[in-house]
């Protein structure tokens, strides 16, 4: 005899076997890249207790740089994908160059324990010591934050939402949707990561992001507010030996404009290397050439702040709207075209559906509702 209950649960079953089977195939690989990755950090702790800082550390650590490298081809997910590709390809690669040569967020001057280690090493997270005025936190701050977060939450799902009108929307507007999406998707995904290391290590944690929506100018924008995490990295492996190396050739003035250049390169070299595995299609340039640009309009605006001395200053009013305007045109121009030509857009926004099924499908699976069985 088959009840009702029986009848709905295998209907339902039949409908989403596929998406389910799917995504539980992707999850476990995610399970599997993090395992592997969990492990090598394990031989890299206990690797630089032995080993000196040099070249010959290094020549210890590229076994783990190159598995980094290659852990996160065999995620097929984005949302899964992007972050662990983020986090290891990227961020966990340079931390260990560093770490070779004893510097960075892993070096011995800042001792960590094996779980600390582990959290600094593969998540996008930076220990708190003395942080800068711009990050230190303000009393309605700390009160608001939570309802910040909520909002920005909120916002979030109304712009993924909206996403399936945009056959009616005016261009401009879904290039304000990219825009908000991007910052609010990667503001959240780091903040989630850092939630388990604050509460389970107790560890102070610099935020990741500082509100770049209140930006007033490119300077300010990249090195005080966007992305923290990737301007920690990038300064001590790329922005401060380029400008040590060219203030002995070029003197200290003429020093700052090749570390930026280099520094901005990189980090659209660095893009690249992501574009192409969320893709798996040959570099086009364009958002290495978006990151170039970007450098030189610092350089520029530095160089503008220097020969004004202080006499003149653009009200923030103006230069807020200007910085996020020119970062939003050019966004469009070169930043968001590869992803959108390769459907990499649409890829994440169809992932949200399928989370959200599979989340629901497993509630159900949990606590089903009560159904009077009859025969």
């Amino acid at each position: 005899m088959v009840t009702q209950r029986s009848c709905r649960l295998e209907v339902r079953t039949w409908c989403t076997q596929g998406t389910t089977s799917h995504t539980r195939e992707k999850a476990k690989n995610f399970i599997k890249v993090w395992i592997a990755s969990i492990s090598s950090v394990c031989y890299c702790y206990s690797l630089i207790k032995f080993i000196k800082p040099g070249i010959f550390r290094l020549v210890f650590l590229l076994p783990i740089i190159y598995l980094f490298i290659t852990l996160p081809l065999s995620i097929s997910s984005f949302h899964l994908g992007a972050p662990t590709i983020f986090y290891l390809v990227w961020l966990g690669n340079f931390k260990l160059i560093l770490l070779a040569f004893d510097r960075g967020p892993l070096s011995s001057q800042s001792p960590l324990s094996l779980l600390q280690f582990i959290s600094v090493a593969l998540l996008p997270i930076k220990t708190r010591s003395t942080a800068p005025s711009y990050l230190k936190p303000r009393r309605f701050q700390i009160f608001g934050f939570s309802a910040l977060i909520a909002v920005k939450v909120v916002l979030f799902g109304v712009i993924v939402n909206l996403y399936r009108f945009t056959a009616d929307l005016n261009a401009w507007f879904i290039l304000t949707l990219n825009c908000f999406h991007v910052y609010l998707g990667v503001e959240l995904v780091l903040a989630i990561t850092a939630v388990p290391v604050r509460a389970i290590l107790g560890l102070e944690i610099e935020p990741q992001f500082n509100e770049p929506y209140l930006a007033t100018s490119l300077q300010d924008f990249w090195g005080r507010r966007w992305n923290l995490m990737v301007t920690s990295i990038l300064r001590p492996a790329i922005y401060l030996p380029v400008r040590d190396l060219c203030k002995r050739v070029l003197g200290r003035t003429y020093s700052l404009a090749p570390a930026i250049m280099a520094t901005f390169f990189v980090s659209g070299l660095m893009h690249e290397i992501i574009y192409y595995y969320v893709t798996r299609e040959s570099p086009t340039w364009e958002v290495t050439s978006f990151f170039v640009l970007h450098g030189f309009a610092v350089c520029c605006e530095i160089a503008l702040k220097k020969a004004l001395n202080g006499r003149w200053r653009i009200h923030r009013a103006v230069s807020g709207p200007a910085t996020l305007g020119f970062v939003a045109v050019t966004g469009s121009w070169l930043f968001f075209p590869q992803v959108i030509r390769n459907g990499v857009d649409q890829k994440a926004i169809n992932e949200y559906g399928i989370m959200v099924r599979f989340v629901r499908d497993r509630l159900m699976m949990i606590s089903p509702p009560t159904i009077k069985e009859t025969t």
